[in-house]
């Protein structure tokens, strides 16, 4: 499979730059793989096609504000400096990407917040990911964490081109977010809302909770034409016992399992005997999944409509099949649905 046959036409005007008013009212497209029907409803809709013990498999991530900008030593020029994860939490280290990278070197220093009241110190420039940070804080871990927090932003995509508003706090993370360690939201757990679960629970299905950190792997550009030498950043999941035994039963009584986004789908991809069961972990995983590919877990799928050239696109090309699924994005365009991770979603059962 070649990256180039992932390549679309996407308007600029396509792009979700605000979520829906109601997070349960975005557009939804139900793609049906077996008879190549494609239904245009609203997202809440999303109730009429499942029923008593199916299971929907959610990512319970928590994204936080990871985006901050600071200033140089001496020049005073401006540094975004985008957080990625915590190497070391005693000596206040973390993995980060810097912008513009070539201005940034061993040893300088960076400045944060209107009176320069955090400092952080460029300590390696040879991580694969970016550089390394030093920050210098003599407070409690916890305190140190809150104030670096309270000068970020939240990290809502480059193609979404806007400044961050207050409302992004809220509707860049899901309802159920619960574990901190993400810099991407898991996208289409976003338009659940508390009613719908609530109407999804009286209906009888069930929730499994599995934690994928996301981060920026999934957005990294595809420099090879060759799919089989992309190699995808690692990221960070645990699943337990609860969602484990939740998702084999179901499959043991061939209901339906709703893997909600692309994290998930990974996931549970990279955890799974021979049997087609799930499995407990706690780990990494850099598994890259294109078409075409055999699921295990996973009947269906609720994922947002993602950019060209994107691995979330071929993966979800792998789930519905190639051609359905270009044939989809090409009505989604059409039809004015909203791409990207404020956009509208689509089913696949």
């Amino acid at each position: 499979m070649k990256l180039s046959k992932f390549k679309f036409n996407l308007p600029d005007e396509s792009i979700g730059i605000y979520p829906a008013k109601n997070r349960d009212e975005s557009r939804l497209m139900v793609v049906h793989p077996k008879t190549g029907k494609v239904e245009h409803k609203v997202f809440k809709d999303i109730l009429g096609y499942f029923s008593d013990k199916d299971v929907f498999v959610f990512n319970d991530t928590m994204v936080f504000p990871a985006r901050l900008y600071g200033n140089k030593e001496k020049t005073g020029a401006k540094i975004e400096v985008f957080l990625l994860r915590e190497l070391n939490p005693d000596f206040r280290l973390w993995d980060v990407l810097v912008d513009p990278a070539r201005k940034i070197r061993i040893g300088n220093k960076l400045y944060f917040g209107e009176d320069d009241s955090m400092v952080a110190e460029v300590i390696d420039n040879t991580t694969s990911r970016g550089r390394t940070l030093r920050f210098l804080y003599d407070g409690p871990h916890e305190e140190f964490k809150k104030s670096l927090y309270a000068l970020g932003e939240m990290p809502i995509p480059s193609y979404i081109n806007r400044e961050v508003v207050p409302e992004d706090t809220e509707r860049y993370q899901t309802i159920f977010a619960k574990n901190e360690g993400a810099v991407i939201a898991p996208s289409s757990g976003l338009h659940f809302s508390r009613e719908l679960m609530k109407r999804l629970e009286i209906k009888g299905c069930e929730f499994a909770f599995i934690t994928v950190h996301s981060g920026l792997g999934s957005f990294r550009d595809i420099d090879v034409e060759d799919l089989t030498k992309h190699k995808m950043d690692s990221e960070e999941m645990t699943i337990v016992e609860d969602a484990v035994k939740i998702v084999n039963q179901a499959k043991d009584e061939h209901r339906k399992v709703c893997a909600v986004g692309s994290s998930v789908l990974r996931a549970v991809e990279s955890t799974v005997t021979t049997r087609g069961h799930l499995k407990e972990y706690t780990g990494w995983t850099n598994k890259f999944i294109f078409p075409p590919y055999d699921f295990s877990v996973a009947t269906c799928l609720v994922t947002n409509f993602h950019m060209p050239l994107s691995t979330m696109l071929m993966q979800t090309a792998a789930f519905g099949g190639y051609d359905l699924i270009m044939n989809t994005y090409e009505i989604a365009v059409k039809e004015g649905y909203r791409f990207g991770a404020y956009g509208d979603a689509m089913l696949i059962i």
